[in-house]
């Protein structure tokens, strides 16, 4: 008899089981795709072509991946409202809670909130953001007026690889989005101040050349990195320094060569990804006009309608001579070196990628958008699938070189995932500055 009982428990007890872990887990829609193995890093920028990777993209997917993200992130906050990397001597250490908060990792956090749709008072983040901003707001105010920089936390990751002045380059970029946005319950002109103190720091860590001082291993990210921050609160409507933005722009665009293909890698660790992605950057703005004057001028009829684009057809519909040779240059950089960040053997980077390798990626891809260049479209789908299928259980991502920081490469994915929800500023950024 006891032995019949032991026989009717046992499969009583676990079907309540199954009954109760269905019942808890019905209310939160799983992902139709299985993560794989190893890093977003690896995998994204890594050893396997992108194309093919759209069919895991779609709106089911990719919702569920952003929420999953988010409430990692959410969870990663520190208490002070910020958020760290960790440092370049402890690249192992991936417990959120076990490192400093840092301005960069902070900020890049924050835009992803932002661009996921959270506001301050709307959404389940939106205490996240608040936080997150008023810590880097207080960070940016108690530093000193003559220091170099927006904190006086030092040899972070972001700091080590992409350059001492990154958090400035970064909270300028979260700022101008916030401004953007003008929302509910932020304090303007606080904004507008610390803004300008960013701003300021971009402005004075560029060389003659245009380069960002304090370069780290891939410091010719953060000098790429630096001119979209310029050009993103100028689109706010902060007043930028334009000699100090045209020569961040040419630095850019040096780095490339448009006749042969060549790729200045001296200032981004011998990686050809890190230097081309910026050349698409800094060209994207000046081949959007030339696009769009040249169209309008075959609308117009007053040139033939398969006229090529280059520095004898732009000056034929009215550009000076000098501005027709630099806008003809630059649309050749920007369609030459848009097609070079696409190749299977630049997108491979390190090998073995970390976040540097991502945010030449996202780079790029919001170079498409600020160009109103269709051609995003195909790429972003394809790669954003990829993302999709390699987050980790937990929301998050990681890298597994340099840039380890689940923090900052979960910030620097949502950010890619949810770039459509940010088409308009990014197309704002590209229009022509008022004369």
């Amino acid at each position: 008899m006891k032995s019949k009982m032991h026989f009717l428990f046992f499969p009583v007890i676990a079907g309540i089981g199954i009954l109760l872990y269905a019942t808890l887990t019905a209310s939160k829609p799983k992902r139709t795709i299985q993560p794989e193995k190893g890093c977003v890093f690896m995998t994204v920028m890594g050893e396997q072509s992108s194309n093919g990777f759209n069919r895991y993209k779609s709106d089911e997917n990719t919702q569920l991946a952003v929420r999953d993200g988010l409430d990692w992130l959410s969870k990663a906050q520190l208490p002070n409202g910020g958020y760290g990397a960790g440092s370049h001597a402890a690249q192992h250490v991936r417990d959120p809670h076990s490192v400093k908060a840092d301005p960069a990792t902070t900020a890049m956090v924050g835009m992803a909130l932002l661009r996921s749709g959270t506001t301050l008072n709307k959404g389940i983040h939106a205490d996240n953001l608040k936080k997150a901003m008023n810590f880097l707001l207080e960070t940016i105010e108690s530093n000193k007026a003559d220091g170099k920089y927006i904190t006086e936390v030092r040899n972070t990751q972001i700091q080590t690889k992409l350059g001492q002045n990154i958090d400035a380059v970064l909270a300028a970029q979260f700022l101008s989005n916030l401004l953007e946005r003008d929302l509910e319950g932020m304090d303007r002109k606080r904004v507008v101040r610390c803004l300008d103190v960013c701003i300021g720091r971009i402005e004075e860590g560029t060389d003659e050349n245009g380069r960002q001082r304090g370069a780290g291993w891939a410091g010719v990210l953060q000098s790429g990195m630096a001119n979209s921050a310029l050009e993103s609160a100028q689109a706010a409507g902060v007043q930028v320094d334009k000699e100090v933005l045209e020569k961040s722009r040419k630095y850019q665009k040096d780095n490339y060569n448009e006749e042969d293909g060549a790729v200045k890698t001296d200032d981004g660790a011998g990686i050809m990804l890190y230097s081309v992605s910026g050349s698409v950057r800094a060209s994207a703005k000046e081949a959007r006009k030339v696009r769009s004057d040249v169209n309008k001028a075959k609308a117009e009829g007053k040139i033939a309608e398969n006229a090529e684009i280059n520095a004898e057809t732009l000056a034929e519909i009215g550009y000076a001579e000098g501005e027709a040779q630099k806008y003809g240059t630059a649309y050749k950089v920007y369609e030459s070196a848009k097609e070079v960040a696409q190749k299977d053997e630049v997108l491979s980077g390190f090998g073995n990628n970390g976040g540097e390798e991502f945010l030449s990626y996202l780079q790029t891809g919001e170079s498409l958008l600020v160009s109103k260049d269709e051609d995003w479209k195909n790429w972003y789908d394809n790669m954003s699938g990829r993302i999709l299928k390699i987050q980790n259980e937990d929301g998050s991502w990681n890298g597994h070189h340099c840039i380890t920081s689940p923090v900052f490469c979960t910030a620097t994915s949502l950010l890619l995932l949810t770039v459509e929800e940010d088409i308009e500023f990014l197309q704002k950024i590209g229009e022509e500055e008022s004369k």
